[in-house]
């Protein structure tokens, strides 16, 4: 299992299905009858707390906060590469949140 800290800067693969996928997203597959599609979009968190239970409690861009389990296969530590060509969609949060 991946260890994590505050402020670690985490990917997450977010599944998502709509009748017109947008701009960012990803691994489109159409649906059985092609009425809709099945996509991935990545966002982009920082982790605010680490829980003892095993959940992390993450912040969105948009200041939003939302609780994950550590062992979700949808959540990877963001590596040196994207953060920097992805820093302006990392929530920008001192440490004391």
């Amino acid at each position: 299992m991946i260890q994590f800290r505050v402020g670690d800067p985490i990917v997450y693969h977010k599944p998502k299905s709509s009748f017109c996928p947008g701009p960012r997203a990803r691994q489109v597959y159409p649906f059985e009858h092609g009425e809709a599609y099945h996509y991935v979009v990545d966002k982009f968190w920082k982790v605010a707390k680490v829980n003892d239970d095993g959940t992390l409690e993450v912040v969105t861009r948009t200041g939003k906060k939302l609780r994950l389990e550590a062992s979700d296969p949808n959540i990877s530590k963001a590596r040196l590469i994207k953060q920097l060509l992805y820093r302006k969609r990392f929530p920008q949060f001192s440490e004391e949140l």
